[in-house]
C-alpha cells in the first residue's frame, strides 16, 4: 500500500509532458515565417517582405523537456482569385478546425484596417485557443503606442492572451512559448526529437530557389511565379538540380531573365551558395523560366509544387503515429 502512494506522489510531482499542432495564422506579411525560423533556431520557411511568400504547410517541430508542439506556418489571409489562391486559403481554414492552439500574428507597426477585421472575423468560431502575437515591435519606436494595440486585442478577443515579440532579436519569444505550452494538451511526442521539419528536400530547394527570385524581382512577380524542381539527382558529391520558374506573361520572363542573364544568374548563385550550405554538399543548379499564362489554376503544375499544392486539405492524423 505505500508503494502505491509514494509512486502516486512522485507522478504527481513531474511536469506532464504536452503535445499539439499550432497554427501560424495572420495578414500576409506578418511575420509568421520569420517566427516560425526563430522557434525551430534554423531556417524551415523562406522569408521576404513581399506579401504571399508561404504558400505551402510549412511544418516545424519544436521539441523541448515540456513537450512538443508542431507548428503550420500558413498561408497569409487574403481573398483569392485564382485556384492556387482558394487552396491556399482552404489550407488556412481547414488547419483552424484541426489544430490545438492557434498564433493569431498582427504587425504592431502596421494599421489595421478591413484585412485584420477579416481575419478576427475568421477565427470568432474557433474552438481552439487562440494566443495573440504582436509582431515588429522593433519598428515600434515608443512602445507606449503598442499599449492601445493590446487593449484594443483584449477588447476584440476578452481574455485571451496577447505576447509582444520581435522574432529575428529573440524578443518575447520565451513568453510566447511558455503561453503555448500552458494550453497544448497532454500527451506523447509525434516526431522523433532531433526532427525539426516535415519538408522534402525537393520542396526546400524549390522554397530557396524562389525566394532568391522575390530578393530580385519587381513587387508584382511574387503573385505570378512558381518553381517547380524537374530533375534532382546526387551524382558523387555533386548534387545535379534542374528547376523551373514559371510565370504568366512572357514580358514576366525578361524581368526574371534580366538583361543578358543578370537577374537569373544572381538568383542562380545565391541560391547555390545558400543550399550548398544548408544541405553540406556541391550544387551544379541549373534554371530555367516557362511561360504559362494560367499555370496558377493548372493542376499538373500545382501537384508539382510539393507539398500537395493540388490538394490542400489538412488531414493531421497523417502526422500522428499509428
Amino acid at each position: 500500500m505505500s508503494k502505491s502512494i509514494n509512486s502516486q506522489s512522485e507522478g504527481m510531482g513531474k511536469s506532464r509532458h504536452k503535445s499539439g499542432y499550432v497554427a501560424l495564422v495572420g495578414r500576409p506579411n506578418a511575420g509568421k515565417s520569420t517566427l516560425l525560423n526563430a522557434f525551430m533556431g534554423e531556417k524551415v520557411a523562406i522569408v521576404s517582405d513581399k506579401p504571399q511568400t508561404t504558400r505551402n504547410r510549412i511544418v516545424g517541430i519544436l521539441t523541448e523537456d515540456r513537450g512538443q508542439a508542431v507548428f503550420f506556418d500558413l498561408p497569409g489571409v487574403h481573398r483569392p482569385l485564382h485556384k492556387m489562391n482558394a487552396r491556399m486559403m482552404q489550407e488556412v481554414r481547414s488547419a483552424l478546425q484541426e489544430v490545438d492552439v492557434v498564433l493569431h500574428l498582427l504587425d504592431s507597426s502596421e494599421h489595421w484596417g478591413g484585412g485584420e477585421n477579416f481575419l478576427f472575423e475568421l477565427l470568432e468560431p474557433v474552438t481552439a485557443p487562440v494566443i495573440g502575437v504582436l509582431t515588429k515591435i522593433d519598428l515600434v519606436p515608443d512602445r507606449t503606442e503598442l499599449l492601445p494595440r493590446i487593449e484594443e486585442y483584449g477588447q476584440r478577443r476578452p481574455g485571451a492572451p496577447i505576447v509582444p515579440i520581435c522574432a529575428p532579436k529573440d524578443h518575447g519569444l520565451d513568453a510566447l512559448r511558455g503561453e503555448i505550452f500552458n494550453v497544448l494538451p497532454e500527451g506523447e511526442a509525434f516526431f522523433g526529437h532531433d526532427l525539426t521539419t516535415t519538408q522534402t528536400e525537393r520542396f526546400f530547394i524549390a522554397e530557396v530557389v524562389r525566394e532568391k527570385l522575390l530578393a530580385r524581382t519587381r513587387n508584382e512577380l511574387p503573385y505570378t511565379t512558381g518553381v517547380i524542381i524537374d530533375y534532382l539527382e546526387e551524382n558523387g558529391n555533386v548534387l545535379r538540380i534542374d528547376a523551373v520558374i514559371y510565370v504568366e506573361r512572357a514580358s514576366q520572363k525578361g524581368i526574371v531573365i534580366g538583361r543578358g542573364g543578370r537577374v537569373l544568374k544572381g538568383v542562380g548563385q545565391a541560391a547555390r551558395l545558400e543550399l550548398e550550405k544548408v544541405l553540406g554538399t556541391k550544387i551544379f543548379l541549373s534554371l530555367h523560366v516557362k511561360v504559362h499564362p494560367r499555370w496558377r489554376d493548372d493542376p499538373r503544375v500545382l501537384m508539382q509544387m510539393e507539398p500537395g499544392m493540388a490538394d490542400l486539405d489538412l488531414d493531421l492524423g497523417s502526422f500522428k503515429k499509428s
